[in-house]
C-alpha cells in the first residue's frame, strides 16, 4: 500500500527552520537521510522531496476571462506543504510508524521537531472500461450517443 507522509508547516516555521545553527541543521538532514537509506533498504521507499520557499508559491483557482486567478504569498496563519515522503508499505501502522520518525527528526539542541506528518493512502483507482474511455468520463456512451443525436438524455426525446 502506498501512502503520502505531507510535511505542512507555516511562514514563521520555516522562517525559525532557517535561523538553526548548521549543526542543527545537519543533524535534522542527517536523520532524515539515515531513515531514507533505511526505507532503500527494506524496499519501502519510493519518493521524498522537499519543496521551494513558501513565498515562491502560488494557488491557482479557475480561469477569468482566459487567464488563472492565483493568490499571492502565503500570509504568516496559513499553512502550506514543505515536502513530502511517499512510501510502500505492507500496514497502515507501518506508514504510521515512519512518519513517527520523521517527526522526531532532531531540531535545536537535538530536540525532536514533533513536525505534525499526515498520512494518506493513495486511492486505489477504480477500473474504467475500455470501450468506454473514449466516449465519456462517466463510464457511459449513451450521454454521448444522446448529444450526437439531438435527444435529451433525460426523456430521449428529439432536441
Amino acid at each position: 500500500m502506498k501512502y503520502i507522509l505531507l510535511m505542512s508547516g507555516t511562514k514563521a516555521g520555516v522562517d525559525t527552520h532557517h535561523a538553526w545553527l548548521p549543526r542543527d541543521i545537519d543533524a535534522h538532514l542527517g536523520r532524515l537521510r539515515a531513515i531514507a537509506n533505511e526505507l532503500t533498504k527494506s524496499g519501502e521507499f519510493v519518493a521524498t522531496q522537499g519543496l521551494a520557499h513558501p513565498g515562491e508559491a502560488k494557488v491557482v483557482r479557475g480561469e477569468k476571462s482566459g487567464l488563472p486567478v492565483t493568490d499571492g504569498i502565503f500570509p504568516e496563519s496559513k499553512e502550506f506543504l514543505l515536502g513530502y515522503w511517499i512510501v510502500d508499505v505492507a500496514t497502515p501502522e507501518r506508514a504510521y510508524a515512519i512518519a513517527g520518525r520523521l517527526s522526531a527528526a532532531p531540531g535545536p539542541g537535538g530536540v525532536p521537531t514533533s513536525m505534525p506528518i499526515e498520512v494518506r493512502q493513495f486511492a486505489s483507482p477504480r477500473p474504467i472500461p475500455s470501450s468506454n474511455v473514449e466516449n465519456s468520463p462517466r463510464g457511459s456512451n449513451e450521454p454521448m450517443k444522446a448529444q450526437k443525436e439531438g435527444r435529451n438524455e433525460t426523456r430521449g426525446e428529439r432536441t
